[in-house]
C-alpha cells in the first residue's frame, strides 16, 4: 500500500503575508517528446483527504494520468521518464480571476504553475481566441474559460466596436433590464463561458467609488436570467455590500472580491452556495509601489481595503462559505502577483495550507464546473501537474517555487539541476 506521510493540519510558524520575491522567471519550453511521460518516486499530494503519498509512480498516456503505482516498476521504453527523488506532485493551479489577454501572458500564467484559469474581462473577446486556439492545440496555454467583456454601465467602448448593431446602448451606458439582457446576449453570442457583471464601481482607479452600487436586484436579475438561458453562469465584481447581496439574491454563482461584504450577506451566501473569489493578494498590490496599480489614491485606499478584506473573507471562511482561490491579474511583465501570493493570504486570515490548496484546485474545479476531470491527482484525470521540492501542506509558501509543470500530460518547463533517468527504487 502507498504510505501516508503525517500532515500538520496547520502551518509550522507564522505565515508571511506576501512575499514579493520568487516571481516567476520566462523559461524556454521543454521541447515536446510527443511520447508518454512517467513519474517516478513521487510524493503525491492528495488534495481531497489532505494525504501525502509516498514513492508513487505516476504513468501518464496523452493528456491524461492512466495509474498511480508502486514498487518495482519498469517504464516502457518509448516513454520519457522523470525520477522526481521524492518531490511532491500537486494538482496543477487554478486561477479564477484574471485578465489574461495575449499569449504571453497566458505562457507567463502556465510557468507560475496555472494550468487552468478563469477570464474576467478581456477586449475584443481575446479569451475567447485563446481558448480556441489552446483547445486545438495550436496555442500552449492553460485551459481558458472566457467571459468576454463585463456587462457594466457604461460599457467598454470596444464594445460598440465589436457589436456596432447595438450602439443606440451607447447613451443610456447599458442601463435597464432591455439594455442588460442585450448585452448579455452578445456575450452569450460569441460562446462564453462565464458573464462578468460589475454589481459595484472598480476599485482599482482613482475616481470610483468601490461601495457604490451599480445594477438594481432586477437588471441583476434580468442579467442572471438571459445568461441561464444558455445554461451560462454569472460572476458579480462586487465590493459594496448592498450591491453584492442583490447580485447573490438573483443567482449569480460567483462574488468577486467582496471587500464590505457584511455576515447577512455571507450567511446568504452560504445558504445558497455562491463561491467567494476575495482576491486578496491584489488588494495588497494596491499598497506596495509597482505591480498592476502604482496610484497614490489607490495606495491610499489599499491601505483602508487590506484589513477590510481579510476581516471579509476571515468571516466568510469561518462561516463556511465556499471560498475560491484567484490573482485578478492579467500575468503581464509589470505583475508582481502570481497565485502562490493569494494562497499565503487564504492562510493568514486563518485557512490552513490544504485549505488553501484545495481553493486552487477543488474548490475552483466546482466553480469552474469542471469538477469530473480536473482538480486532483487520480486515474483517467487530465495530467495537469505541478512538482514541488518541500510538503506544501507544510508549508504553502513552497508554491512560489514550481520546479515542474506539466499541462494536458506535457512538461512545460522543468526548473533545476535534474539527472538523466534513474533506476526505480526498490
Amino acid at each position: 500500500m502507498y504510505r501516508r506521510l503525517p500532515i500538520l493540519s496547520r502551518p509550522p510558524g507564522p505565515v508571511v503575508a506576501f512575499l514579493l520575491g520568487a516571481v516567476c522567471l520566462v523559461t524556454s519550453p521543454v521541447p515536446a517528446a510527443g511520447q508518454d511521460l512517467v513519474l517516478l518516486n513521487a510524493n503525491v499530494v492528495d488534495v481531497n483527504d489532505g494525504t501525502v503519498l509516498e514513492g508513487v509512480h505516476v504513468l501518464v498516456e496523452g493528456e491524461q494520468i492512466q495509474d498511480l503505482r508502486e514498487g518495482e516498476y519498469t517504464p516502457p521504453s518509448d516513454a520519457r521518464v522523470v525520477d522526481l527523488q521524492g518531490r511532491f506532485l500537486a494538482p496543477g493551479l487554478m486561477d479564477a480571476h484574471v485578465h489574461v489577454g495575449s499569449s504571453d501572458q497566458a505562457w507567463r500564467a502556465l510557468l507560475s504553475g496555472v494550468t487552468t484559469m478563469r477570464s474576467m474581462g478581456t477586449s475584443h473577446f481575446v479569451d475567447v481566441g485563446i481558448r480556441d486556439l489552446q483547445r486545438s492545440g495550436h496555442l500552449q496555454a492553460p485551459e481558458y474559460l472566457a467571459a468576454g467583456y463585463h456587462v457594466r454601465p457604461p460599457a467598454a467602448e470596444d464594445f460598440f466596436f465589436d457589436h456596432p448593431e447595438l450602439g443606440h446602448l451607447m447613451e443610456d451606458e447599458i442601463r435597464g433590464e432591455e439594455a442588460v439582457r442585450a448585452m448579455t446576449r452578445a456575450m452569450v453570442s460569441h460562446g462564453v463561458d462565464f458573464v462578468k457583471t460589475n454589481a459595484t464601481e472598480r476599485a482599482g482607479l482613482p475616481n470610483t467609488d468601490p461601495r457604490k452600487r451599480f445594477y438594481s436586484y432586477a437588471e441583476l436579475s434580468a442579467i442572471v436570467q438571459e445568461a441561464g438561458a444558455a445554461e451560462v453562469p454569472v460572476a458579480a465584481h462586487a465590493h459594496g455590500d448592498a450591491g453584492a447581496r442583490d447580485a447573490v439574491a438573483a443567482g449569480v454563482r460567483s462574488i468577486e472580491h467582496g471587500t464590505y461584504l457584511s455576515r447577512e450577506t455571507l450567511a446568504l451566501m452560504r445558504e445558497r452556495g455562491t463561491f467567494l473569489v476575495p482576491t486578496i493578494a491584489i488588494v495588497r498590490d494596491l499598497t506596495i509601489p509597482g505591480g498592476d496599480y502604482d496610484n497614490a489614491v489607490l495606495n491610499i485606499r489599499g491601505r483602508h481595503m487590506l484589513p477590510r478584506v481579510q476581516e471579509m473573507a476571515r468571516m466568510a471562511h469561518g462561516m463556511g462559505v465556499k471560498i475560491a482561490a484567484a490573482t485578478d491579474t492579467g500575468y503581464g511583465p509589470e505583475s508582481t502577483t502570481t497565485l502562490a501570493h493569494e494562497l499565503l493570504e487564504l492562510v493568514e486570515i486563518g485557512m490552513t495550507p490544504l485549505e488553501a490548496l484545495r481553493a486552487a484546485t477543488l474548490v475552483n474545479a466546482e466553480l469552474f464546473g469542471v469538477a469530473g476531470r480536473t482538480g486532483w491527482i487520480g486515474p483517467g484525470l487530465e495530467a495537469d501537474l505541478i512538482v514541488l521540492e518541500r510538503n506544501p501542506l507544510e508549508d504553502i509558501g513552497v508554491v512560489q517555487d514550481v520546479l515542474m509543470v506539466v499541462s494536458d500530460g506535457e512538461v512545460i518547463v522543468q526548473r533545476g539541476d535534474w539527472p538523466a533517468q534513474r533506476p526505480v527504487s526498490q
